[in-house]
């Protein structure tokens, strides 16, 4: 039985209420990626604060083991904000947890800037604890987000809302950047004496304070978070209370009570089949799978190409002992910052644009593809033209593998798990998907770090190099186009009580409709493949 606030739901028109929940759900994914990538800048001023007084080939260098530490903590973190708020969101609702995500997320940057001392292994251990506590946090705000989106939109223009609240992790990008620029030129302006020290005690105000000011956007909406409504599907289709989700959903889409409640509500009724059962195995084990792996393999990629920054920052920067930390810290912001705009920033509104038109399963199978071409690209012949060179040509390589991850998977592994799943389950499949999707950035990132270096260096093994390195990051990225192909299904145009239907020939994933020859490998639309079977 079609409820009426549901339908109601599907087919209603963008409403103004459809922009706030954007900017509201948004602003935690813009939060989520100023505490993330700011950290390369910050580890550049800590550098120079606490690794003053090395050896001169390691003088300002934070060790990679440090670097490590503080990026797996943060994941670690993450991945268990996933899982957790995840589950909460299914069992106490999307609202009740929604705002305990974001006042993580307002505190740790705060505990992150006032780490308790000054002297380096205290500073660097308190700056962990905050950094995991954030990364609990930005986890939980994944699952919610998406689900309450998605949950919230027609099934006309879903894709397009939910990419546009990932969206804003490219502001939140372009914002680390922003913000750490504004800041080093005022301290550098406020500090008479560097000429003579290059390095002055400021710069360990300067570096907390960046950190702090992510508490500002993630504070702002707060209030906002709060009052939300609780999601329709969540009130009708877990708690069962009709009338309420009639009520709540009757603010949202500014319709009469009257056209949206039920004269005959269906009696509560308890849940066919629990989570993780044998018959949720039998329904939704493959879509859990595939988007669980997809995320895995595009998160490999991901950050690792985040930490091929470094290799790049150091061909465009001047000799370090020969720029003061604020220069310095300057100068890779708006490296960061360029790459952020021109590239990044783009492939989310490309998909914005495009995931209601072309399908979440072609533009996720697209940018794996052309993922992989750009990093054999860049790999195979990196040492004879790319490596201790400031060539145009590699900077634009580069900008593409941006591209084509936030043109591609890097979304698309945001929305789908948010459609695929039953309301009762929804957050909590979201929330396992991306947990999967941080194990494979901590392999990724971790890997990658030791496994790009032809010859051993201080705090780094021998290893196979870069060339092997990105060649292998192209073969995961194939790895993730065929898991799209085979495994996915394209929930395009579809309600997400459509969704939850595992019967309907057309909406099986592709590896089954292919070994039954029920459809080609690279037939994507709905209605064709409906033609076909």
């Amino acid at each position: 039985m079609a409820l009426k606030v549901l339908s109601a739901l599907d087919t209603a028109k963008t409403q103004l209420y459809h922009f706030k929940a954007i900017v509201i759900a948004g602003m935690g994914l813009f939060t989520d990626a100023y505490d993330l990538f700011c950290i390369p800048l910050i580890m550049r001023l800590i550098g120079r604060v606490y690794y003053e007084k090395e050896l001169v080939s390691q003088k300002y260098k934070v060790p990679p083991v440090v670097i490590s530490t503080m990026l797996v903590i943060a994941l670690l973190g993450t991945a268990i904000g996933q899982l957790v708020f995840g589950w909460l969101g299914d069992r106490l609702g999307r609202r009740r947890v929604y705002g305990i995500a974001l006042m993580i997320m307002v505190l740790s940057p705060i505990g992150c800037g006032f780490s308790i001392c000054r002297t380096r292994n205290c500073v660097l251990v308190s700056l962990g604890l905050f950094r995991f506590l954030l990364g609990v946090g930005i986890g939980g705000d994944y699952p919610l987000s998406a689900t309450i989106m998605s949950e919230f939109a027609n099934k006309r223009t879903r894709g397009a809302f939910i990419a546009a609240v990932f969206s804003m992790q490219g502001f939140g990008m372009l914002a680390a950047s922003a913000v750490t620029m504004v800041v080093c030129k005022i301290f550098e302006r406020a500090s008479p004496k560097l000429s003579k020290d290059p390095t002055p005690k400021e710069v360990d105000i300067a570096w907390r304070l960046i950190l702090m000011m992510a508490s500002v956007p993630a504070g702002l909406t707060l209030y906002w978070r709060m009052m939300m409504p609780e999601t329709a599907r969540y009130t009708a289709l877990v708690e069962q209370n009709f009338l309420q989700a009639a009520k709540d959903m009757e603010k949202v889409l500014e319709v009469s009570l009257v056209e949206i409640a039920e004269e005959n509500p269906p009696s509560p009724s308890p849940p066919p089949y629990p989570l993780l059962s044998k018959q949720f195995f039998r329904r939704h084990g493959l879509d859990l799978f595939s988007c669980s792996c997809s995320w895995f393999l595009l998160d490999t990629v991901f950050y690792s190409s985040n930490l091929f920054q470094s290799r790049i920052y150091a061909q465009y920067l001047s000799n370090q002992t020969k720029l003061n930390a604020y220069h310095e810290a300057f100068e890779v912001a708006k490296l960061q910052a360029i790459i952020t705009a021109c590239s990044a920033i783009p492939g989310y509104w490309f998909t914005v644009y495009f995931i209601d038109r072309v399908g979440r399963v072609r533009i996720q199978t697209m940018g794996f593809f052309f993922m992989a071409v750009v990093y054999l690209a860049i790999g195979i012949p990196y040492s004879k033209l790319w490596e201790d060179s400031k060539n145009v040509g590699f900077m634009v390589l580069y900008g593409l593998t941006f591209f084509f991850s936030n043109f591609g998977p890097n979304t698309t592994t945001f929305i789908v798990p948010a459609e695929l799943f039953p309301a009762r389950f929804r957050s909590t499949c979201h929330g396992i998907a991306g947990a999967a999707g941080k194990a494979g950035a901590i392999i990724g990132s971790v890997g990658f770090l030791l496994a790009s270096h032809d010859e051993k260096e201080k705090g780094y093994p021998k290893a196979i190099g870069m060339t092997a390195s990105l060649i292998i990051l192209a073969g995961v990225c194939l790895m993730g186009m065929l898991v799209t192909l085979f495994c996915t299904r394209e929930t395009m145009g579809r309600s997400l009580e459509e969704n939850e239907n595992d019967d309907e020939p057309n909406f099986q994933p592709r590896l089954w409709r292919f070994l039954k020859g029920k459809v080609s490998v690279v037939s994507a639309s709905p209605n064709e493949e409906a033609a076909v079977a």
